[in-house]
């Protein structure tokens, strides 16, 4: 069943993990949840839904403990660089909130 990250994730958030990288936060409800969205989750899809190139993908790791996988990539300016707009990256979440993808539930079961 097609579902969205909006749907499905409790928290959906940047910031900046040093002033060259952002890491974007997704914490879900339960842990089935976390791993569909992981599973559905490659560096190809996330630079596409980032408008960035895939080499700028640094990582995508789950944390089962939190429910929670995280995304991290490279800034497009460092933080704090002329022309930069988010010094913090907490405003940089936006395009996950229309990702789509596949849960594995089945349409009939429900």
């Amino acid at each position: 069943m097609k579902t969205t990250l909006l749907q499905k994730a409790k928290v959906i958030r940047s910031k900046n993990a040093g002033p060259y990288e952002l890491t974007f936060d997704m914490m879900f409800e339960s842990e089935k949840d976390m791993w569909d969205f992981h599973q559905s989750l490659s560096k190809t899809a996330a630079a596409g839904q980032l408008g960035v190139d895939e080499s700028a993908i640094l990582s995508i790791i789950a944390f089962p403990p939190a429910w929670a996988v995280k995304v991290t990539i490279i800034r497009p300016r460092p933080s704090g660089a002329s022309g930069e707009t988010d010094v913090y990256g907490a405003q940089q979440h936006v395009p996950w909130l229309n990702y789509s993808y596949e849960t594995g539930d089945d349409d009939a079961a429900h």
